[in-house]
């Protein structure tokens, strides 16, 4: 199956329709953020961006659940025959390429704990999965965000683990690298990062 805007779409529609929740709205505002960013770089299509960005947390259609969403979305995705968007599935959450960096509970099997432990070690990043790992610390469910305001939305969530630094740090290694390529703070790319960083 082609992966294209309007399949993309339909699977984020049926997938919020299985798993209601404020995850959509979050995926919406990933691809936007994806979009908006990639149509200032020249190595990257901004439509392509949009899709990864829409399905990087498409495995939530199976329901609650921690880590095992990622394992949901890549054979989401890998079933679709939509390779890149599979990898995302999983590399979006580890900006740094070791298992042991999740800050989440990985939910899965043994084996699928196993899998995604090589998966993550091997996989050869590129500009749409470091550029989805940057969205993804950048949209709240109502909008567009701050870094750190993000970073502690997460962290309330999950708790202080012991590559919370490190995995800000990186994050923010790749915000500067995209702002080197596009020219500027990628916060002129995202309307409303303002209002809804200071929402009260």
């Amino acid at each position: 199956m082609e992966l294209n805007k309007h399949n993309a779409e339909q699977a984020l529609r049926e997938a919020s329709e299985s798993n209601p929740g404020a995850w959509t709205d979050h995926s919406r505002y990933v691809a936007s953020a994806c979009k908006n960013i990639a149509a200032h770089c020249k190595n990257l299509s901004a439509d392509q961006a949009y899709l990864y960005g829409l399905l990087h947390d498409i495995g939530r259609y199976a329901g609650v659940s921690s880590e095992r969403h990622l394992i949901d979305g890549y054979r989401y995705c890998m079933e679709r025959g939509w390779e890149k968007a599979a990898q995302i599935c999983i590399s979006h959450a580890f900006m740094i390429q070791d298992i042991d960096t999740s800050i989440g509970e990985f939910d899965v099997s043994h084996k699928d704990y196993l899998f995604m432990k090589e998966f993550v070690a091997n996989a050869v990043y590129d500009d749409y999965d470091r550029l989805v790992q940057l969205c993804d610390s950048l949209a709240l469910p109502t909008g567009f965000c701050l870094l750190e305001k993000r970073f502690v939305d997460v962290t309330m969530r999950y708790g202080v683990h012991p590559a919370t630094i490190d995995r800000w740090k990186k994050i923010m290694e790749i915000k500067e690298a995209f702002e080197k390529e596009i020219g500027s703070s990628v916060y002129t790319l995202l309307p409303g990062v303002v209002e809804n960083s200071f929402l009260f």
